[in-house]
């Protein structure tokens, strides 16, 4: 597949978490277009499963579609902080507990027809409340989900967030090639 050129970048917006470009592209055809691109650091979620096997969600208000989700705990990855230590802090935030086990399941880019985030994806076992105070949780309810209801949940829309939906079904691809 033939790569686009850029041609010329210009810097929209520049914020706490991202930065908005917009890019003129040189196609494969010779045409030029331009692309929108929102640049986002890379990120962590993680698949927190206590010690009855449920995972345990988030459910918590999302202002930019106006819902409140469930969806896997994620974060971002401070500058400095590896993926696991990432993992570790923003479970300890998010959920109250501690992973005594962090184990990569893979990783995805969110939505790559305009943003640059890419998640890594870990599961997370042998849990320990031991909670950590951030300043943006407070409207963060943990809910815990029994395997057997992930699918339904997904197929009715109760989960509609990519990044869980993904997380998720690596789970249950993981969970399979263990059994």
């Amino acid at each position: 597949m033939a790569e686009e050129k850029v041609v010329s970048s210009r810097e929209i917006y520049s914020g706490q978490i991202i930065k908005l470009r917009v890019d003129t592209v040189r196609m494969p055809d010779n045409r030029k277009t331009t692309r929108e691109i929102i640049e986002h650091s890379e990120a962590m979620a993680a698949i927190p499963v206590d010690d009855t096997g449920n995972i345990l969600l988030v459910e918590q208000f999302r202002y930019a579609v106006g819902k409140t989700l469930l969806e896997v705990p994620a974060g971002g990855i401070e500058p400095g902080e590896n993926t696991e230590d990432a993992v570790r802090r923003e479970l300890q935030e998010e959920i109250g507990y501690l992973p005594g086990k962090v184990t990569r399941l893979g990783g995805f880019y969110s939505a790559p027809g305009f943003c640059t985030e890419y998640l890594h994806l870990y599961l997370a076992t042998d849990l320990t409340p031991r909670p950590l105070h951030a300043e943006d949780t407070d409207g963060i309810k943990v809910v815990p989900v029994k395997i057997e209801q992930i699918y339904d949940l997904i197929a009715s829309g109760g989960i509609c967030d990519a990044k869980t939906i993904a997380g998720l079904l690596f789970y249950m691809q993981y969970r399979k090639r263990l059994a």
